[in-house]
């Protein structure tokens, strides 16, 4: 039997890119395979706020050539409506056959995929959820380690959270915060015993943004860009990694290809796709194949190979987004600052619910974003924010999954169809409680949540994918084992949301990471001790 490479990887980013090092690192010979898109916009290389003021072509990553913002204003998100992200969601779901209703669906075909635009909020999983998945504890948190030092992450503080993302032996210090967030944190330090009775806890956000140069990037700036792109790459994205498994002679890649099926047969693995560079279609072999395409572009593939039609449930977190006001602070000069989460905290219900949010500055946020928000004529919020946007935070929050039930199914004709929907009554009680628990929260803190602005985001809208073909320790048809191998495909690994069992209020991309890591070096072990014992 000829293979032409050891191990197949399809998808560029977080979990592809994490499963790639320890395979290229045992010497196997890797075939990395993704959509291939590309930046057509660069992001600004100033400051936003002297750009805003000062560049002459900013129209060209505010609005877009083809009037992208302009076309896309009805995107739940505001990552989707910024030109110089266009490239990452473009033909996804057209290319990976994925339709849906009443259910936000997201993926990427671009090198580094969705790293190119998250939030870059990392978290560990709790020891008592980890004692939950079938495999130790040991191994996840040895890949924690290793996928945490790879991609550079900060935050480390000795505050209230510190226990609750796990991660500040790994990290460095945190990016700077702007006055207001640094205001609210010592507010929150000085009187937090009085804040214990809403079960309410604040502390520095754990990013994956550096504040110190690493691995030849460049620490934040706080050039306030980060919505649109950071041309320093102190955010990290996994495309910014490929260059370092580019130097394996083993290592090899082929961008442009589009997935379309895949094959499981006599202990042989085949991948089928369309070249776009090549215009034609292509097909390669080998041992093993580790699916990281995207949560929903690897469930269709594996129901596709499998012929399985019965509906799979997706799971996604139910989330809300809200803006805060510190009057305190009226009239403030606006400032260049860090773009992402400063300060996050973490509040537990009365029903036991954990909710997990952080809050970002609004500068490097248009005004648009803020309008559509509030209880009056577009003309009179654009006047208002103009002046009050200064003085305010704009925050999120997340709950775990257990209040949504979304459901996938592939059609007859290899499309995936899914279906979103909410547990409405549940989730409406539980968020009014999260908003009530929050307006008393950030009252003590001296800060008002407008009204109007708290806003319950749609089924699947958080974008955090998982478990629609989850590892069991032992797995049925439509299931995966504790090492990603799909029931009735063997040789085929999923290693990306699609894999994963549970889905908390926590940022998930680390644990994914840290998954596909620990799934590759397994992986690694089973092809080794297997061309031992082949004669």
């Amino acid at each position: 039997m000829t293979l032409d490479f050891d191990i197949i990887i399809v998808g560029s980013g977080p979990s592809g890119v994490s499963a790639a090092f320890p395979l290229v690192d045992s010497g196997l010979k890797v075939l990395m395979l993704d959509g291939g898109k590309q930046a057509r916009v660069e992001p600004p290389a100033q400051e936003f706020l002297t750009a805003r003021t000062g560049d002459t072509q900013q129209w060209k990553w505010m609005v877009g050539q083809d009037f992208h913002a302009l076309k896309m204003k009805e995107t739940v998100s505001p990552k989707l409506r910024v030109p110089t992200h266009n490239y990452v969601f473009e033909e996804f779901s057209d290319l990976n056959q994925i339709q849906s209703k009443e259910f936000v669906a997201i993926g990427s075909l671009a090198k580094g995929g969705l790293s190119n635009t998250w939030g870059c909020g990392v978290a560990k999983l709790s020891d008592s959820k980890l004692d939950t998945l079938p495999f130790s504890r040991a191994e996840m948190n040895l890949s924690y380690e290793s996928v945490a030092r790879r991609m550079g992450i900060s935050g480390a503080s000795d505050d209230d959270l510190a226990g609750y993302f796990g991660l500040d032996e790994w990290a460095q210090p945190p990016v700077e915060m702007d006055p207001v967030h640094r205001w609210v944190f010592a507010r929150y330090s000085k009187q937090k015993q009085k804040m214990s009775s809403l079960k309410f806890q604040l502390g520095r956000s754990r990013v994956a943004a550096i504040s110190e140069n690493y691995a030849g990037r460049e620490a934040c700036n706080l050039s306030g860009t980060c919505l649109w792109g950071c041309s320093r790459r102190s955010l990290y994205s996994s495309a910014d990694q490929l260059p370092l498994l580019r130097k394996y002679s083993n290592f090899h890649e082929i961008s442009g290809v589009i997935v379309g099926e895949i094959s499981s047969t006599n202990n042989l693995v085949r991948v089928n796709g369309f070249d776009s560079n090549q215009g034609k279609n292509v097909s390669f072999s080998s041992r093993k194949l580790i699916l990281a395409a995207g949560s929903l572009a690897s469930t269709r593939l594996v129901l596709q190979a499998l012929q399985h039609r019965s509906a799979v449930e997706i799971l996604s977190a139910p989330t809300a987004a809200f803006l805060l006001w510190f009057p305190l602070f009226l009239g403030l000069k606006r400032m260049p600052t860090f773009g992402l989460g400063q300060l996050s905290f973490n509040m537990t219900l009365k029903e036991g619910q954990s909710v997990f949010g952080s809050t970002f500055s609004t500068q490097g946020i248009p005004v648009s974003e803020f309008v559509t928000h509030l209880p009056m004529r577009r003309r009179n919020g654009i006047q208002l924010l103009s002046r009050l946007l200064s003085s305010c935070l704009v925050g999120n929050l997340f709950l775990s999954e257990e209040l949504y039930s979304s459901k996938a199914t592939l059609q007859n004709d290899g499309s995936l169809f899914i279906t979103g929907d909410y547990n409405m009554s549940a989730v409406s009680d539980v968020m009014q409680e999260a908003a009530r628990k929050l307006r008393k929260a950030y009252s003590k803190l001296g800060g008002v949540i407008l009204p109007g602005s708290f806003t319950v985001g749609k089924p699947g809208g958080d974008i955090h994918y998982a478990g629609a073909l989850p590892m069991r320790e032992q797995p049925a048809i439509g299931e995966t084992s504790a090492d990603g191998e799909v029931f009735g495909l063997n040789g085929v690994h999923v290693v990306d949301g699609a894999s994963f069992p549970l889905l908390t209020e926590k940022s998930p991309t680390l644990t994914l990471m840290a998954n596909a890591d620990r799934i590759a070096r397994r992986v690694a072990v089973s092809i080794a001790a297997k061309s031992i014992s082949e004669p």
